[in-house]
């Protein structure tokens, strides 16, 4: 009965925007924590006596290491299981982690924390990722992706503001502690006021809460086992070219976020509550812009085209190369925020469709399971390696550059990001047949 597949019931449309809110909220959270180490590094090296090394492994391998490996079973269960359980579980259990981190006394309990929180934060992307496709059709979802890609800017201008100054006034433990209050309360509304679609059909019938989709094939909804999986990902082309992109993107962005604030605090003598203020205004607000206009520019004039929204993708991130090299070079704070904030929001302006793409070129049983596997690897070679990296450049760079030695690897690290451009661009060659052989 084709008239009854394709009715919308009244709800339909606030509850798909209330679930994406929700969505966003969680993964805010989320962000929040990452961000607020960073942030508080500098404060953290001074009170346990730490190396940038060891600094670089606090905020890599432990977090990366649970948060990618766990990622795939939580994947796997997200593919068949209740995804809305999955993301209160989690939200759950990286809370409490968080607030553990304010009573560390060593190295040791930090990083057994740090991996307690990857456990927790790995159940969050793959259910939500999971879940949006079931309420948006393919031209819609560079929007909604976009949407919910909103969260990490949304995470730096309320969460780093408030842990700033947070910092600033109770110190670093009494932040963390606090910072895991709000996952208490998130955890049980996202249980009680969401709905997992696949509870909520009768046999034979669509969703109640859907809208008409993309067409489904009839063993869709048949789990692939894990070997499937791998072979159907490898195969794609555009897949793999942006398992590249994305390694390259995660290796950078987190190994020079993650130092960046001691970078502003050792160059150019900011606080914690400072570097919060800035940051909301300055990457939160670009962050905002960008991902929020890249979304909004996109369905209208390159909806359907992955092959353009690719392209235009590969030549942001040549330009935000040459503003990371200009603002570490520069000696004035304002012109590196103004030159951050400017290539930021260019940045972000295809964020939103790259995550849409990733969706749309595997076949819906493999949605949660494919994108747990590429942030996998990226994860784990990005995440874990980046701040690693770059710490032990700045320990190296430090017998001959003294207290700017963190400024020379950042600088050091920028033009890595031409390489995931070129990525991009050899992705854009292919990711139309590759579209067209998944659906």
């Amino acid at each position: 009965m084709p008239s009854v597949r394709h009715q919308r019931p009244p709800q339909t449309v606030a509850y798909r925007n209330y679930l994406l809110g929700v969505l966003v909220l969680i993964q805010a959270y989320n962000f929040m924590d990452r961000q607020a180490l960073g942030l508080v590094l500098q404060n953290i090296k001074m009170d346990l006596s730490l190396s940038d090394t060891r600094l670089g492994l606090l905020t890599g391998i432990p977090f990366a290491m649970f948060y990618s490996v766990l990622g795939i079973p939580i994947a796997r269960w997200a593919d068949r299981g209740n995804r809305v359980t999955i993301l209160s579980m989690s939200v759950a259990l990286w809370s409490v982690m968080v607030a553990l981190c304010g009573k560390v006394t060593d190295f040791a309990q930090l990083m057994v924390l740090r991996a307690g929180i990857g456990v927790g934060e790995a159940g969050s992307f793959p259910p939500a990722q999971s879940l949006i496709p079931d309420y948006f059709k393919r031209a819609e979802r560079p929007w909604a992706m976009s949407i919910y890609m909103l969260a990490g800017p949304g995470s730096t201008i309320v969460g780093l503001f408030v842990a700033g100054w947070l910092n600033q006034m109770y110190g670093w433990r009494a932040m963390f502690m606090l910072l895991g209050l709000p996952g208490l309360v998130l955890a049980p509304a996202a249980w009680l006021t969401l709905r997992e679609p696949r509870q909520s059909r009768p046999a034979g019938a669509a969703p109640v809460t859907s809208l008409p989709m993309d067409p489904v094939e009839p063993g869709s909804t048949v789990q692939p086992n894990l070997y499937e999986v791998a072979r159907t990902l490898w195969v794609n082309r555009s897949f793999r070219r942006m398992l590249g992109f994305f390694c390259v993107q995660y290796f950078l962005s987190f190994g020079l976020g993650q130092f960046q604030p001691a970078f502003l605090m050792r160059s150019f003598g900011l606080n914690t509550g400072e570097l919060g203020t800035w940051y909301a205004l300055v990457f939160g607000l670009s962050g905002l812009l960008g991902i929020y206009a890249g979304g909004r520019l996109t369905g209208r004039y390159a909806a359907n085209n992955e092959r353009l929204q690719l392209r235009m993708a590969g030549v942001t991130y040549c330009f935000y190369t040459l503003t990371s090299v200009v603002a570490y070079l520069s000696s004035n704070r304002y012109l590196f925020f103004g030159l951050i904030a400017v290539g930021t929001t260019v940045l972000n302006l295809l964020t939103g469709p790259m995550m849409a793409i990733l969706q749309a070129l595997v076949p819906p049983s493999m949605r949660a399971v494919s994108g747990a596997s590429l942030f996998l690897v990226a994860n784990l070679i990005g995440t874990g390696l980046g701040p690693l990296a770059i710490g032990a450049l700045s320990d190296a760079f430090h017998a001959w550059l003294g207290a700017e030695s963190l400024r020379y690897a950042l600088l050091a690290a920028s033009p890595g990001y031409l390489l995931g451009s070129w990525f991009l661009w050899q992705a854009s060659r292919t990711v139309t047949a590759d579209l067209q052989e998944a659906h």
